[in-house]
Order: C-alpha cells, then structure tokens, then sequence
C-alpha cells in the first residue's frame, strides 16, 4: 500500500508562513500568530525580527514548561489583536466558520491539516445510500469534523470530555448556519462501551485521541493502553454495509504503520483504506509533520 502524503488544498483563510526553530508562524484569517512546534527541528528561513514583524500575537511558554502539546503560556499581542476571530473554509458544496481564539495552552481552536479528512468526511457521507448517515465523532475538542459532517448531511454525536470546548464546538455550528448536532459531555472510552451495549450502530465514526489526555471524571486516557479497546468498540458500532471511520494519531511515537495494522486486525481486509501522514508545507517549501492517519470505507 502507498502511504499517502496529504497538505490541505482548500484553505484560503490559513497559511504556513514559516517554520524552524521550534516555532511556527502562521496565518489565520486576517491574523498572523507565532507559537511553538515541537516538530520543526530545523531552522527559520525568515529572521527574528521578520517573525517580530509579521505576528499579531506571539505564544511566550511559562517558565520551566518542556517542549511538548501541553505547554502553557501567555500570548503577547499586538494592539489590534482581538481575543477570538472567525475563519471560514470551503470544499465544494461545504461552506465552514469558526470562531478561533487565544488559548492558555498555544492552541486557537482549529488544527488547519484536518481539513483534508473534512474533504474525505464529505465525500464519503456523499457517497452515502442511507438517508441522513448516523456519524459519530469521538475526541471531537472544537468541531471541525462534527460540523464537516453535518454540513454534509449526516446525524451526528459530537463526543468530548471537557464541557468548555463542547460550547466552543457548538458556537461553531451555529457559525455555520448549522443546528440539531447531538453534544455529549463524556469519556469517549466509557461513552463507547455504553453504546456498544445499547446495540447502537454509526455509518461514520471519526477518532482524534490524543496522547494522553482525562474524561471529566478524571478518567485516565493513555493512547497506547487502550487504543486497541476502542478501536475493537468501533467494529461493534460501525454498520458492516456502509460506513466508514477515520483515525488520527498525533502521538509522535506511533506510525501510519502501526494504525493501519491495527485497522487491519480489527476491520479486515475487504476495506477501502487509505493512510499516511498530514503535513503543511510553509512558504519556502519546508514540510511540517501533523500527524499520521489512516482511513477507510467499506462501500
């Protein structure tokens, strides 16, 4: 199988400007952001002072913090930079806003690679025979492929453990000119188990655990420990005759090949799967690793 190499192609509010250094500068919309990235190990092709230049706001970590997803800091901006901003992205029929904001912990809400799984989610509910597909979004954090999915026709449950970016996600769906999205405050392990019991069955199901990460409960989520159990639930909830499911992985230490492995044992083999690894290149052709997916049909 050819592992894919995937760069998002619909974006007009979004660009890589530059990356080196452990940082990354970027625009969003109207608003340029500079923040840290613990993947770009090479050096910045613009200098210091043109990265000073260009952002609107600038991501300072706290004293003490380890490069990593979790860092915490304070953003410094610049007069005229506003706390949230809306972005919007389009693919074919499908016409997205959210709003985007300035995080504690270097995140704005929006992870911009996604959007070529947004591209997939679409095609695929498209594709679809069943009136209205049931879709299933787990580890969903602000939305973006809960509101591709209904954008594109699709019944959907939005799963996420902490209740502030569950109202984040449905400020975006209603951006969108979108309603009627089914939000679930939970442990996506423990929601999962519960469905399975319960019989329930989705025509989608799309995944985006993090490394590590704590239900509302304070539930412990160790990506290594127990993706094999949710990925075994996911069989017992995807329809055998038409539905797909899309799994992210951001862990630096897991491999599309390891995904599509474990897809493999679970699903099968009679599958339409894909895989690989999402990237975003900057304006002097450097490549940013985001994460490896892997992603299939059985239609």
């Amino acid at each position: 199988m050819t592992m894919l190499l995937l760069e998002p192609q619909s974006w007009k509010d979004y660009e890589l400007i530059d990356s080196g250094n452990f940082e990354k500068l970027e625009r969003f919309g109207s608003y340029v952001v500079a923040r840290p990235e613990p993947q770009a190990v090479w050096n910045k092709s613009l200098s210091d002072a043109e990265w000073e230049r260009m952002a609107n706001a600038y991501f300072k970590k706290d004293k003490g913090q380890k490069s990593g997803q979790d860092e915490r800091g304070t953003w410094i901006k610049k007069k005229g930079m506003p706390e949230q901003w809306v972005v919007e992205y389009h693919y074919q029929s499908m016409a997205l806003k959210m709003r985007l904001g300035l995080t504690s912990f270097k995140h704005v809400g929006l992870f911009p690679e996604q959007g070529e799984n947004w591209n997939y989610i679409n095609r695929a509910v498209k594709k679809m025979t069943t009136p209205q597909p049931k879709v299933l979004n787990l580890f969903a954090y602000t939305g973006g492929a809960s509101i591709a999915a209904k954008a594109s026709g699709a019944d959907v449950t939005h799963v996420d453990s902490v209740k502030q970016v569950v109202t984040w996600s449905r400020e975006n769906m209603e951006l969108s000119g979108l309603n009627n999205i089914r939000w679930i405050v939970d442990d996506a392990l423990k929601f999962v188990r519960r469905e399975v019991k319960r019989g329930n069955k989705y025509n989608g199901i799309i995944l985006d655990p993090p490394a590590y990460g704590r239900g509302p409960d304070g539930e412990r989520w160790i990506l290594e420990d127990n993706i094999l159990e949710l990925i075994q639930c996911c069989r017992e909830m995807l329809d055998p005759k038409e539905g797909f499911l899309v799994l992210n992985l951001y862990s630096m230490g897991f491999s599309s090949i390891i995904a599509e492995t474990l897809i493999h044992q679970t699903f099968g083999k009679d599958i339409n799967l894909e895989m690989g690894e999402l990237y975003l290149n900057d304006r002097y052709e450097k490549k940013l690793p985001l994460g490896v997916f892997c992603r299939f049909t059985n239609y």
